[in-house]
């Protein structure tokens, strides 16, 4: 049973102020996950290209191993190491006024939106979802979502090491009753995942091209594992619009360069969090469904 002088710690923390706070220091972690996994993964990725084709190994580039942990966060301009009062999230950047400490380079004003993005998401939840332990599981589908958008858009990969884990968390939070029904939520997978996949061959067939990924289809499953199968139409059509609106916004002030992918990931994680905090109930009232 769960200490009754933790609880009301507990209530405070489950707030959307609370959970506000616990945001902006996931967005700062985001931060690093968005940064450093597609490094990580191309390394990866070479390592097995060269033991496949049973290359020598290279030689040491004198590089630390890179992980989420290590080495510390540095500055890519000078190489200075951030110091602990140099990374509170949000109020350091402010108090650097978005400059490294050493070198005055400019620090991107992305790593600050990421935290504050990430603690209005937090925020939504709670008020969303209430002052439950449950709503801690959407601020983490939040998290993903968030860090998952951020390096589809920056590289165009949607990497494994985030949409499996989403995907499997939401069967298990299904079958454990702390979400929806196993039921909806498995045929949430397999909507998610076939609804892509019919097009992209769809597609692939009619133009002899690609016109997304396979990362897409894994994430859309993701979703449909917590949001259910009828909220899979619903993301579907709203991240089309979504991504169409983006677009041509980018076609008109030329930001879209020709031959250039938009990709898709983005959309499908900002329509999930408008499904999301919107509650099936909206979105089918919406759909007139209901």
């Amino acid at each position: 049973m769960l200490d009754l002088s933790i609880q009301p710690l507990l209530a405070i923390a489950l707030t959307p102020w609370g959970l506000a706070v616990l945001g902006l220091c996931i967005g700062s972690f985001l931060n690093v996950v968005i940064h450093r996994m597609p490094q990580m993964l191309e390394r990866q990725w070479r390592i097995d290209a060269r033991a496949i084709l049973e290359l020598p190994e290279p030689t040491d580039d004198g590089n630390p191993a890179l992980t989420l942990s290590k080495p510390a966060s540095r500055c890519p301009a000078c190489g200075h190491v951030i110091r602990w009062y140099e990374n509170i999230p949000l109020i350091s950047w402010l108090f650097l006024r978005g400059q490294c400490a050493a070198c005055s380079t400019g620090i991107s004003v992305r790593y600050p939106l990421i935290e504050l993005a990430t603690a209005a998401l937090f925020a939504a939840c709670g008020w969303r979802f209430g002052a439950q332990p449950t709503t801690l599981l959407w601020c983490g589908v939040m998290a993903v979502l968030v860090a998952a958008a951020a390096i589809d858009w920056d590289t165009t990969l949607l990497p494994d090491d985030l949409t499996l884990p989403l995907l499997w968390a939401g069967l298990i939070a299904a079958a454990l009753g702390w979400n929806l029904p196993l039921i909806d939520a498995l045929w949430g997978v397999v909507a998610g995942y076939l609804s892509l996949w019919s097009v992209y061959w769809l597609f692939k067939l009619t133009t002899g091209k690609e016109g997304m990924g396979y990362g897409d289809f894994k994430l859309l499953a993701a979703l449909g594992a917590w949001l259910g199968w009828p909220m899979v139409l619903p993301i579907v059509l709203a991240s089309s619009i979504i991504g169409a609106v983006v677009g041509i916004g980018m076609k008109v002030t030329g930001q879209l360069r020709e031959g250039v992918y938009i990709p898709y990931g983005p959309f499908l994680a900002g329509a999930a969090i408008v499904v999301t905090l919107a509650g099936s109930q909206q979105v089918m009232q919406w759909m007139g469904w209901a």
